[in-house]
Order: structure tokens, then sequence, then C-alpha cells
């Protein structure tokens, strides 16, 4: 496997983004950054970037909950950020990813009594998580995403996306997150977006996910997604939705967990205005506060 590393100096003064990478390594040596923030004893907030964005996008939330006395970790997944990049599409597998992140975050840093934040593509390494290491969880909140199992049929909006990642000639990170949001963003928002990926060859990561969503029930994934349900279907600690009111690709989608999940029956389910599908960019304090609103009202 080729392995590329993103050089530092391309993440030098990132906007609004002071915090220093750490490092661990899986899979025999492959670097997963992350940032942490916050009082090493307070409860841990594990926030999950999706496609094709990196930790940055947490940004404007870090300070909040670090503030509200939280412990927050902010991984990159491989192929984003700072973490290394393989160099090939076939290198990157939805069941890949899952496992690099476990590895990450339970092996090496022992993570627990997590509340996990997802978004995107988030959501669908996480919620596997979640299901396949249920006692490592206290809460979850989930936020523009989705577990698909191949079952149901995509939006059309998710689709013309699909097709777009896997045909487009230029495939422009920064002006990608600009388009979803609802603000727009400014040039060094945008830069910093595109810092990780020096030319199309880092790119590989990115270009793949989409076409790793299951869209079919005979998808590699589809099995692993179904039985990760079934483990939600009986998840009764608390679980809450937080989605945007501006999302074409997972608007709706809050739904089927509300009505399957034991622990969101009962909660304060939010739709947060002025959101897009990067809701972290447009309302990115106000989730925090929804975050840590909830871990305080549900003591362990």
């Amino acid at each position: 496997m080729e392995i590329l590393r993103t050089p530092d100096e391309r993440f030098a003064d990132l906007p609004d983004f002071p915090y220093e990478p750490r490092y661990v390594e899986v899979d025999g040596g492959l670097r997963v950054a992350y940032v942490e923030d916050g009082p090493a004893d307070g409860e841990t907030v594990l926030l999950l970037h999706g496609e094709p964005s990196w930790s940055f996008l947490y940004r404007t939330m870090i300070p909040v909950l670090a503030g509200a006395g939280l412990r927050v970790v902010a991984p990159d997944l491989v192929g984003f950020g700072r973490s290394d990049k393989p160099a090939a599409r076939e290198d990157y597998s939805y069941a890949g990813h899952v496992g690099w992140m476990r590895e990450a975050l339970f092996e090496r840093l022992d993570l627990r009594d997590v509340t996990l934040v997802c978004q995107d593509w988030g959501g669908l390494i996480g919620l596997r998580l979640v299901a396949e290491n249920p006692d490592r969880f206290a809460r979850v909140v989930v936020a523009n995403t989705g577990l698909p199992t191949g079952d149901q049929k995509m939006s059309d909006a998710f689709l013309a996306w699909q097709r777009f990642s896997q045909e487009s000639p230029q495939f422009q990170i920064g002006r990608i997150v600009g388009n979803g949001t609802v603000g727009g963003l400014t040039p060094d928002v945008v830069a910093a977006y595109d810092a990780p990926f020096p030319d199309d060859s880092y790119t590989a990561g990115a270009r793949v996910f989409p076409a790793l969503v299951p869209t079919r029930p005979d998808d590699p994934a589809a099995a692993a997604n179904r039985a990760a349900w079934e483990v939600l279907s009986r998840w009764d600690k608390p679980f809450l939705t937080a989605f945007s009111d501006g999302d074409p690709i997972t608007g709706g989608g809050e739904r089927v967990f509300q009505k399957l999940v034991p622990g969101a029956h009962g909660m304060s389910h939010t739709t947060l205005p002025g959101g897009g599908h990067f809701l972290q960019e447009d309302v990115g304090p106000e989730l925090a506060r929804v975050v840590a609103e909830l871990i305080a009202s549900t003591p362990r």
C-alpha cells in the first residue's frame, strides 16, 4: 500500500484552529491524527467528521464544549486532514474505515463513556462503532447523517453527489464543503479544507467515499449495517437527533432514529434552523450547546 502524508506546512496559519495535532498508529504504521481540548478528567465527547472534511470542521464547536468542562477528541479519518492517505481507491473500504477508527479510539486512546457526535460519514462509521462496542458509549448525537443498509432508496441529491464524485474530472474539496453550507465560506476557510490535499493524488479517499455508501441490498457493507441496526433497536441510552433544516441529502433522516432507537424516545430532539449539510459551519456553536445540554441533563 502506497501511503501519502500531507506536509505539515500545508496546515500553517489555519483560521481559528490553534490545536496541536496528536497521532496514533494503526494497521501496522498508518498514522491517524486527532486534536484534543478541555479537561482531561471531563466527560469525553468524540467528534467524527465526514466527507470530504476533517476535524477543522468542528473548530467553532470545540471551544464551547471544552468551556463546558468536557474533554473533546476530534480525529481525522484515514485519507483526510492530517491523517495518512493511502494512494489507491482500492485501499479504502467501509469495513476498513470502521476498523481503523476502532483501533485508534479504543485500542490506542482507550476512550470510554463516550458521547458520540457524528455527521455525514462520521455517522456511518460512528454508529457502527456504537453497535459493535456499545459499552464504550454513554450517549449519541446524530446530525445530518444516517446508517443505510441498501434496502431503502437514497435521495436524488445523494445519488447526484455520488455520480459527481466518481465522474467529475475536478474535485475541489473546499468548494464542495462550501456548497454544502447555507452561509458560504471565506477564502481562508476554503483553503483550510483544501490544505490536506496538495494535489489530486491525495484525494483517493475523498473520491471513493461516496461510492462506499450502501445503495444496494447486496452491498459489501449491507449485512454489517443491518446488524448494527439490530443493536441500535435495543439501545436505551440517551440518543438525540440534531439535524439542520436545510440539508437536501439527509433531510428527514432523523425520523428513523426517533422511531427505532429506544434511547431516542422522549428526548428533546431539535432541528437547527439556518444550517446546510455541513451544519457545523453554519450553526456550530448552537449544535455544541445542544450537546453540552444533553450531557448536563443526562448524568451517567
